[in-house]
């Protein structure tokens, strides 16, 4: 007893001696592993990747057990798979390290530095969103397909150069006019950049996800390519049934209406920061409201004590009606 009592006070010591070396500097290493295999399980867990992971964490586990029972054939046959497994994992996830790197590039830390201006950038914005909305109801009523691409962090090149530039003002004709079926550049996407309609009838890929409803068609799984390969907000209005739908990160959402899907473009095109140019234009906003309500609400209140009734005579009627 004494001896398992002497092991637990080992094991506690060693325990202690190993918390006391600890410095800041392995705290932050810690943190920050810890906080790239989380973004790693988060990158990994939604998508094809996450199945790939479990077959080779398989793999593992079948090596380990020929290591423990010296199966000689086995373990001959596992060892040349690993040795080759880094190379397999950059081919197979190729398109999610692609994604990670991607996202790393589009992260706030890396935007440190650059300037931020709300004013003509934030307008062209704001008339693009109100363009393809009012253009997203006329084709839905019409039940008029649809592929409108926001271009945001993720330069588009590639994609424009499948299609035709146009570079014009975001206008609800001019929308309709693109995606009219008559129209040579209708059968393709619409690329939008900095409030612009910059391109038509341009291509995009189409995601590799089978596990997709098939209500969705070739338009939709377009979007969802589009996508997944860049921060891209993709609207689509289905041909068949006019139903409006947003796909963003790989993920889609269906049946908008022009309204929710004003919010949602606000919501994703305009963030919180930026809708109100920073927070000291609305402190001044607010003043100058102040100062605005200040003249013509202070005559109203000036006025009413000013409004007396009608004195009343000895008899109980008032001046007027003995008039």
């Amino acid at each position: 007893m004494s001896a398992f009592f002497d092991t637990i006070s080992t094991l506690w010591n060693q325990i202690l001696y190993v918390i006391s070396q600890i410095k800041i500097h392995d705290i932050l290493d810690i943190l920050l592993v810890a906080f790239i295999v989380y973004k790693a399980i988060e990158l990994f867990r939604d998508s094809r990747a996450g199945t790939l992971l479990k077959g080779i964490a398989i793999l593992l586990v079948v090596s380990l057990v020929a290591q423990w029972f010296n199966m000689v054939t086995m373990r001959w046959l596992l060892n040349k798979v690993i040795d080759s497994v880094l190379i397999a994992i950059v081919v197979i996830f190729q398109p999610e390290l692609r994604r990670a790197v991607e996202r790393i590039g589009r992260s706030k830390i890396s935007q440190i530095g650059r300037g931020s201006s709300y004013g003509d950038e934030r307008d062209a914005m704001m008339h693009c969103i109100d363009a393809v909305c009012k253009a997203a109801a006329s084709m839905q009523e019409q039940k008029i397909g649809a592929l409108m691409v926001f271009e945001r962090t993720t330069m588009l090149g590639e994609i424009i150069n499948t299609g035709t530039v146009i570079n014009a003002n975001a206008t609800p004709q001019l929308v309709g006019n693109i995606f009219y079926p008559k129209s040579p550049l209708h059968d393709g996407a619409m690329i939008l950049r900095e409030g612009r309609v910059y391109a038509a009838g341009c291509i995009l890929p189409l995601t590799g996800d089978d596990s997709l409803s098939s209500q969705l068609g070739t338009r939709h799984r377009a979007a969802i390519g589009m996508s997944e390969n860049s921060d891209a907000l993709v609207v689509v209005v289905s041909e068949e049934t006019g139903t409006i739908s947003v796909a963003l990160n790989g993920k889609i959402q269906r049946d908008f209406t022009p309204i929710t899907l004003r919010g949602e473009l606000n919501r994703q095109l305009l963030p919180a920061d930026e809708k109100s140019g920073g927070k000291a234009p609305g402190l001044f906003k607010k003043m100058r409201r102040k100062k605005k309500q200040t003249p013509e609400t202070q005559p109203e209140a000036d006025a009413q004590p000013q409004a007396t009734p009608p004195e009343e005579t000895p008899d109980g009627t008032n001046e007027q009606d003995h008039e």
